[in-house]
C-alpha cells in the first residue's frame, strides 16, 4: 500500500523529477554524451517512465521492458552517446528517484518501512533489466553498423513486421 503510494506520488511529480535528472544528466561530465541531444527529448523519455512508473513495475511484462530499453540503447548508439554514459544517465536516474523518495518518504512504522523496501527492489529490478537491455541494443546497433543490410534484407523485415510475409519464407528457394 505504502510502495503504490510512493509510485502514485512519482508519477504525480514526473515532470519536475524528468526536469531535474535531465539537468543532471546533461551536467555531468561521465553523461557528456548526452548534451548531443536535445534537453527536451531527454526529458520527454524520463517523464514517459516517471508518469508510467506503476505500469513499468506492476504490468508491463519482461518483453515489454527489452523491446523499450533495446530501442533505446540502439537509438542512443546510433546518436554517438557512449555505451557506459547510457548506463551512468540510468544509474543517476534510478538514484534521483531514491533521492526522491528518501525526501517524500513517510516509513513511519514497520509496514511502510517494508511497502517502501519494495518499492526499492521493485525499481533496482527494473533499472538493472533496462541497463541490460540497453546494452543489448548498443551491440545491435553496432552490429547493424558494421553489417549493414541489404535492401532486399531490410525489405523482408518490414514485409515481417507488417504481417506481409512469414520468417520461414524468406530464404529464396534454389532450382
Amino acid at each position: 500500500m505504502v510502495g503504490l503510494k510512493l509510485v502514485r506520488l512519482i508519477e504525480r511529480q514526473a515532470e519536475r523529477l524528468a526536469g531535474r535528472v535531465t539537468e543532471q544528466i546533461r551536467a555531468a561530465e561521465r553523461t557528456s554524451d548526452f548534451r548531443k541531444i536535445p534537453a527536451q527529448d531527454l526529458q520527454l523519455a524520463a517523464v514517459d517512465v516517471y508518469r508510467n512508473l506503476g505500469e513499468w513495475l506492476l504490468q508491463k511484462t519482461e518483453d515489454d521492458v527489452e523491446n523499450r530499453f533495446r530501442t533505446i540503447g540502439s537509438r542512443r548508439a546510433v546518436e554517438g552517446v557512449g555505451r557506459h554514459q547510457f548506463v551512468w544517465a540510468l544509474m543517476l536516474t534510478r538514484d534521483h528517484l531514491w533521492s526522491f523518495l528518501e525526501q517524500e518518504g513517510f516509513a513511519d512504522n514497520i509496514v511502510a518501512l517494508r511497502g517502501e523496501q519494495e518499492l526499492r527492489q521493485m525499481l533496482n529490478q527494473f533499472f538493472d533489466r533496462a541497463i541490460y537491455y540497453g546494452i543489448l541494443g548498443y551491440d545491435e546497433a553496432r552490429r547493424n553498423a558494421d553489417h549493414p543490410k541489404s535492401d532486399l534484407a531490410r525489405a523482408q523485415d518490414l514485409a515481417i513486421s507488417i504481417g506481409l510475409m512469414s520468417e520461414r519464407n524468406t530464404t529464396p528457394k534454389l532450382l
